[in-house]
């Protein structure tokens, strides 16, 4: 199971470059605006996609509410990528966006 992180936890990691923010919501979602600097794969092409992550990374994955996001972290963790997942999801996120 994914450990979750708050909304300063990420604040502070996303200024490593080592921490990167995916967003896992539907492409539909993310037109209401992400979180600045996060990358996009939509939940069912995380798998497929995996390639185009870093190992070397930690990925924070982030959703509208959690449950997705918990969904790839435990994907990226079972193929060796660190990740953890945004509580709350964009619902809680109190944070900037970039559309």
């Amino acid at each position: 199971m994914a450990i979750e992180i708050g909304e300063e936890a990420l604040k502070q990691k996303h200024n490593h470059k080592n921490v990167e923010v995916l967003d896992v919501r539907t492409d539909e979602e993310v037109k209401e605006g992400m979180i600045p600097g996060a990358i996009h794969f939509p939940l069912d092409e995380v798998e497929s996609r995996l390639d185009e992550l870093n190992n070397n990374k930690e990925y924070v994955t982030v959703c509208a509410a959690g449950p997705r996001s918990a969904q790839a972290a435990d994907i990226l963790t079972e193929n060796g990528i660190q990740s953890q997942v945004l509580k709350g999801g964009m619902r809680d996120w109190s944070g900037s966006i970039s559309k």
